[in-house]
């Protein structure tokens, strides 16, 4: 410590400059030898306590000459003092001290505010409907409904599912608070609330890995409480033969002809809904009848154009990169067909058929024309199961046009709908 010495005074303190050519200059205390008064060329002033401590020299920040009097300054230097000759290093002290303070203003924050990191940090690893579903989770709610809402529905938004739960304090997401929510939303909303329950368990068990969160978080909170819930049913929708004409008659009728085009294309290729939504038109092979989609399963996948299918995209608007563009979205591509494809079911009085029972439908409808399952299970992207398919079963694209065009010609004639002849016969090998 340098020699020279000050009986610190408000004064004296405020008349204390930097030595010319120094970044800074520190002026010590006569009464308390180890608290000294650092001064930059900015002339900026704070109280330090400086010692010899494991043989090197220990040097802390007490605070702001403007913040700290004189007399405290003193009383914590000495403080500091007792803390080092007893072998403590009050550094690391004050640092349990701020993770302490951190941890008690943790504890009343809402889980809402830590969710929202959750999905900063998970957002490039997720797909943009599972982020967007989990913002959902969370809406305030409140909004009005403008589209898809029945009759006798309130008009405005409910907040999301899992809202109540996370306004609470992380730590007080307990096992009775989850199980109470699971009674509560599972005698309204069963299959979302197996979907939020899923949702919450990852989130707590993120937070728990965690340094900041991990005493806050209990991990535990969601075992074994899915079985609070009803059992699962799987569902079954699909449609029937004798129902193809008049669906295909309500489709074609639609106002809309690119939505009209989607709906059919999903049921004559049995595409997931989100792989044929973003599927672009570079994608799209017309010459070789090939389109490659975005695989949930694999990176990607090519399946055969056939003729039908062929004849809907040409007649398609190319007015931006997506096949089955939408002027009014704002990803510029079809995004909620349900509406419109409910519509359609009332006008032809059929049940009740999801956009996934389409899917579904064209791998029942495939049995009719004794299609080999593994051929229409890799037409629509299901993952191999048996041994013999995932290590030996290697089915060119032409194999699959093969039995994909048989597919779509059945289909058509039981819809009355004359599958158009292809100019080229000819059976391509794409490279």
């Amino acid at each position: 410590m340098q020699a020279t010495k000050n009986n610190f005074s408000v004064n004296k303190i405020a008349a204390l400059k930097a030595e010319p050519g120094r970044s800074q200059t520190i002026f010590w205390d006569v009464k308390t030898p180890n608290l000294g008064v650092r001064v930059t060329q900015s002339g900026n002033k704070a109280f330090i306590f400086e010692t010899w401590f494991n043989g090197k020299t220990l040097r802390m920040t007490i605070g702001g000459v403007n913040s700290w009097s004189i007399a405290q300054a003193q009383a914590e230097a000495r403080r500091l003092k007792v803390l080092t000759d007893q072998g403590i290093d009050p550094r690391e002290q004050r640092a349990e001290l701020r993770e302490r303070s951190i941890a008690n203003q943790l504890k009343a924050v809402p889980a809402l505010d830590i969710w929202e990191e959750y999905l900063k940090a998970k957002k490039k690893s997720w797909g943009a409907r599972h982020y967007q579903d989990h913002v959902e989770m969370v809406r305030k709610g409140g909004e009005p409904i403008n589209r898809g809402r029945k009759s006798g529905d309130s008009n405005i938004k409910q907040p999301g599912i899992l809202r109540s739960v996370l306004l609470k304090p992380l730590s007080k997401i307990t096992r009775d608070e989850v199980y109470a929510w699971v009674r509560l939303e599972s005698t309204k909303r069963p299959a979302r609330t197996r979907i939020a329950l899923s949702a919450l368990k990852a989130f707590l068990t993120w937070s728990g890995d965690q340094t900041k969160y991990k005493g806050l978080a209990d991990i535990t909170s969601c075992d074994r409480l899915a079985r609070e819930l009803p059992a699962k049913r799987a569902k079954n929708d699909c449609l029937q033969v004798e129902q193809l004409a008049l669906w295909f008659d309500a489709v074609k009728k639609m106002s809309n002809p690119v939505l009209s085009a989607y709906l059919q294309i999903l049921l004559l290729t049995g595409a997931r809904r989100n792989e044929l939504a973003t599927l672009k038109w570079d994608d799209v092979d017309l010459q070789w009848k090939v389109a490659t989609l975005k695989a949930k399963i694999e990176g990607q996948r090519q399946i055969p154009i056939t003729p039908y299918v062929a004849s809907l995209l040409n007649q398609l608007p190319r007015v931006n990169a997506y096949v089955f563009s939408s002027l009014s979205a704002k990803s510029g591509r079809i995004v909620e067909p349900r509406k419109a494809h409910n519509s359609a079911l009332e006008h032809a009085d059929l049940p009740p058929l999801s956009i996934h029972g389409l899917r579904r439908s064209f791998g029942t409808l495939a049995e009719w024309v004794e299609c080999p399952a593994g051929i229409s299970a890799q037409i629509m992207g299901h993952k191999p199961t048996a041994i013999a398919e995932r290590h030996y079963r290697r089915r060119p694209i032409d194999l699959l046009r093969v039995w994909h065009t048989k597919i779509e010609n059945f289909i058509l004639q039981q819809a009355e709908i004359v599958q158009p002849v292809d100019s080229d016969q000819k059976l391509r090998l794409v490279a």
